[in-house]
């Protein structure tokens, strides 16, 4: 398992997805999973930037391990920020128009769709997210 303790804010997201290709270099992980673990850290690492800490700033601790059975990818973002289950809120009903739709959500729902697992606990005052993708 390999980890990075990064300033929690938006400019480093490229830097959590270049740590996170790091591991996946060898692994001859398919250019579709890339892509869907790409968008996945934009939104969470993303969300962690914007609301963990505001108005302040904090870190975060990405933690990345390429298991073998099933060949996966899992990633776990640790913050101690405000404690916050993004798993809690209900999906977003998608067959609404954008209009009549409420404002976010559609981010963790791509997530929860694309990603193989994923879970929240808060524990010692800290945020816990854990997403699992498969390849």
């Amino acid at each position: 398992m390999k980890e990075l303790t990064i300033d929690a804010t938006i400019e480093n997201i490229a830097t959590v997805t270049a740590f996170i290709d790091e591991q996946l270099e060898h692994r001859d992980c398919p250019m579709k999973t890339k892509r869907q673990v790409h968008i996945a850290i934009d939104e969470l690492f993303g969300n962690i930037a914007y609301y963990a800490y505001h108005p302040e700033k904090g870190i975060v601790t990405v933690r990345a391990e390429v298991t073998d059975n099933p060949l996966a990818v899992v990633i776990t973002f640790i913050d101690n920020g405000t404690p916050y289950d993004p798993l809690a809120k209900a999906d977003p009903d998608i067959t609404l128009s954008v209009e009549e739709r409420d404002v976010g959500g559609l981010g963790i729902y791509m997530v929860k769709k694309t990603m193989d697992d994923i879970s929240y606990e808060y524990r010692n005052g800290q945020n816990i997210l854990r997403i699992k993708k498969k390849f």
